[in-house]
């Protein structure tokens, strides 16, 4: 079955983020769980932490459905060390975060190398930070987020979020989610049977289905391969709806949120209803 939602607002505190969802119809969800253009962050009080596990217990949405995401400032391969040592210590801030929500998995960019350092320089950072920030926590899962490659973004390629994941040593603490629009504009493309079958045999080669933790659903407005980040709504992009047909009817997408980030929030609603529809019955 599938569980599909989208990256609602937490505004106000985190317990409206399942109130959001459910205005929505959603069965999955993702979140800020602190502010994501801020390095501080005022801590989680128990009043705002009992509304939260009561709101999540009203929406009926279980925990592996949800896919909170960092802070956009954090870059774990950033190559000066202070600035690395900054984002690692805000990133087990985040997961602590997480554990105190009860949630098991966070969504993360992998990070940059400013065009300073090498990019095998880049990804060996993200996994020591990887690795540091695993010893420092628990249960928690770090998901990997492919990029559209803009900038110096690493994590568009599969072969960058292998790279990554091999160098971990507790690998049950390391996910993906792909995200439809990075996939297709760093050149994997799946508009058609044959081509999307051949993008998810890649994966599956290069980086491993079982490591597959969470989807963004998202069309996209530039071209294959332009390396550009620019999400559009469903069927309105260059990816188009024989896409996300062929996702929803995939069982190895089975289990796991699955979450738009698509332009306009009015119509998340229709956006989900939309999606159900394409499961053949």
């Amino acid at each position: 079955m599938k569980y599909i939602g989208a990256h609602v607002s937490a505004s106000g505190g985190v317990f409206n983020a399942p109130i959001n969802a459910t205005a929505i119809g959603a069965k999955a969800f993702a979140l800020f769980t602190k502010n994501q253009r801020q390095w501080s962050a005022k801590e989680l009080d128990n009043k705002s932490i009992d509304k939260w596990f009561e709101e999540l217990e009203k929406s009926k949405i279980l925990p592996k459905h949800i896919l909170p995401h960092d802070s956009y400032l954090i870059n774990l391969g950033h190559p000066e060390i202070e600035a690395r040592e900054k984002s690692l210590q805000s990133f087990i801030g985040e997961i602590q975060r997480c554990e105190i929500l009860g949630l098991d998995r966070l969504n993360f960019h992998p990070g940059s190398h400013l065009r300073k350092i090498s990019e095998e320089e880049c990804l060996n950072n993200i996994a020591q930070s990887l690795n540091k920030a695993i010893d420092a926590t628990k249960d928690v899962i770090m998901v990997i987020e492919n990029t559209a490659g803009q900038g110096s973004n690493l994590g568009y390629k599969f072969e960058h979020l292998a790279h990554i994941i091999d160098k971990i040593e507790d690998k049950s603490r390391v996910g993906v989610c792909i995200d439809t629009c990075h996939m297709f504009t760093a050149g994997y493309d799946i508009r058609t049977r044959e081509a999307y079958d051949k993008t998810w045999a890649e994966f599956d080669q290069i980086v491993g289905r079982q490591y597959l933790k969470g989807m963004h659903i998202n069309d996209s407005k530039p071209e294959l391969g332009s390396k550009v980040d620019r999400h559009d709504s469903l069927g309105k992009g260059k990816i188009g709806w024989d896409a996300f047909g062929f996702i929803m009817n995939d069982e190895r997408m089975d289990d796991i949120p699955m979450v738009l980030e698509t332009i306009d929030e009015t119509i998340w609603a229709e956006e989900i209803e939309a999606l159900y529809n394409l499961v053949q019955k």
